[in-house]
């Protein structure tokens, strides 16, 4: 198939080079210059394990993946993915300004394109607003009717950074969402916002069924990847508003388990209980699952953050209060102050170094978004003390938003007369810290991610355990 994918950012780059890698000709859309540049010179734009290898056998010689900032090259595809970023407003509700230029971009390349086509929108968008803002305005723009003209489908992503390549390649679930499944259209072609409109699809109107020529062209795009994987991947077929919530519910769940095997780490700490063990024995009950059962520092990154705050704001304004999901967030931010509360009880560290081990929110990633270091700096910049960081991928990230931080090459020279050490990310490397703790003026380590081993000559604590 020829496809487009319009957006580069963590989603946009995996999809477009897995699809070019699994045999689909791909042009990834994006108004960044610089990041088509990159990309057509053969540079994936962001680390992510198994990336660069796809990259290289897809740009250039080969041509199974390009890169533009022009718009119209979406004509000649089939099937245009829209991964463009739903980032958090002050309040937690998702800003769609930037799907919906892109929603317009497409619309306006439609006007003039005669046959068929599939808009698949994978960005994050909460139920209704696919039907409410993107369906109207890629009719405006297009001058042509959803359900005759094309179709927009609702393909959420469940691709975990640091695994996101293995996650495209082997998902646990393909969700198809389609006008045809939707509630409101009784399986049948899909309506406009305007019921009065004159885009309304005429029921008789000389077209292949929506939910059956928008599932075809879906089922076409990942054919490979249920190949690859002997057609054993679950294949959900729901409506559009289903699917934009299996999204928000599968974050909001993960997010919630992690909050809770926190607070019941907290209170093993208070027991003297390891709560690890604990965590271990209660995986075993299938009801529960082992996964996502490690307690510390808590979650952060792009996905868990903004899906919560956004599910808990649309909630509100739907007049519901989600108290359950307020308590999940309100475990996740005191994680930090805990880790800081645990060096407070062992040294005072106003005009002291102290080193940070880890700023990406997790590890095999350079993303700092919410990571749980922010608020560790923030909290020492208060404290008055002098925090030295290190992070094998994430410090010219961090950087960014922390300029006054000292970011040294090694964990060796973070610990470096330090009076303490916070570990925030579990990078592999920190568990081989060994003699390196000897350079520290106190060796005073509060571990947040049950790391670094326990050893003679230095004064350990777990976060939660």
């Amino acid at each position: 198939m020829h496809v487009s994918v319009i957006g580069s950012g963590y989603v946009g780059t995996v999809v477009g080079a897995c699809l070019a890698d699994l045999g689909h000709e791909v042009v990834a859309v994006d108004i960044d210059p610089e990041l088509v540049d990159r990309l057509n010179a053969g540079e994936a734009p962001i680390h992510e394990p198994g990336l660069q290898e796809r990259v290289d056998r897809t740009v250039g010689a080969d041509g199974r993946l390009h890169a533009t900032t022009d718009h119209a090259e979406l004509r000649d595809t089939d099937v245009t993915v829209v991964a463009i970023q739903t980032p958090s407003r002050e309040d937690g509700s998702i800003d769609l300004s930037a799907v919906e230029a892109a929603t317009r971009d497409v619309g306006e390349v439609l006007a003039d394109k005669d046959d068929y086509h599939l808009v698949v929108v994978k960005s994050t968008v909460l139920p209704g607003m696919v039907e409410e803002r993107l369906v109207p305005a890629l009719e405006e723009a297009s001058g042509k009717r959803e359900g005759v003209d094309f179709d927009v489908a609702v393909n959420p992503e469940f691709q975990a950074q640091g695994s996101a390549v293995a996650d495209f390649l082997n998902p646990d679930k393909l969700v198809f969402g389609t006008a045809g499944f939707d509630a409101q259209s009784d399986a049948g072609p899909s309506r406009s916002a305007d019921p009065n409109s004159d885009a309304v699809p005429d029921p008789d109107a000389d077209a292949e069924p929506t939910a059956d020529r928008a599932l075809a062209r879906l089922h076409e795009l990942y054919a490979p990847v249920v190949e690859a994987a002997d057609g054993d991947v679950p294949v959900v077929e729901t409506g559009r508003r289903e699917a934009a919530m299996v999204k928000y519910a599968n974050n909001v769940f993960l997010a919630s388990k992690i909050s809770l095997i926190n607070e019941l780490g907290n209170v093993c700490k208070e027991y003297g209980v390891d709560s690890y063990e604990v965590a271990d024995a209660i995986g075993l009950d299938e009801r529960i699952g082992s996964e996502f059962l490690r307690s510390g520092v808590g979650w952060g990154g792009s996905c868990f953050p903004k899906d919560t705050d956004a599910l808990r704001a649309g909630a509100r304004e739907k007049g519901y209060e989600p108290e359950l999901l307020d308590a999940v967030v309100g475990v996740n931010d005191r994680q930090p102050l805990r880790l800081l509360e645990l060096l407070d009880r062992h040294v005072d560290v106003e005009d002291e170094r102290v080193a940070v081990l880890g700023l990406a929110f997790k590890p095999d990633t350079d993303d700092v978004r919410g990571s749980r270091a922010k608020p560790v700096l923030r909290g020492l910049a208060e404290r008055g003390a002098h925090p030295v960081a290190y992070d094998p991928q994430a410090a010219a990230n961090m950087r960014e938003e922390f300029p006054e931080v000292e970011y040294v090459d090694s964990a060796a020279a973070a610990l470096e007369s330090a009076v303490g050490a916070l570990v925030v990310t579990d990078w592999p490397e920190f568990a081989a810290l060994d003699e390196e703790f000897e350079s520290m003026a106190t060796p005073v380590v509060v571990d947040g991610r049950r790391i670094i081993e326990n050893r003679e000559g230095i004064v350990y604590e777990g976060l939660t355990w």
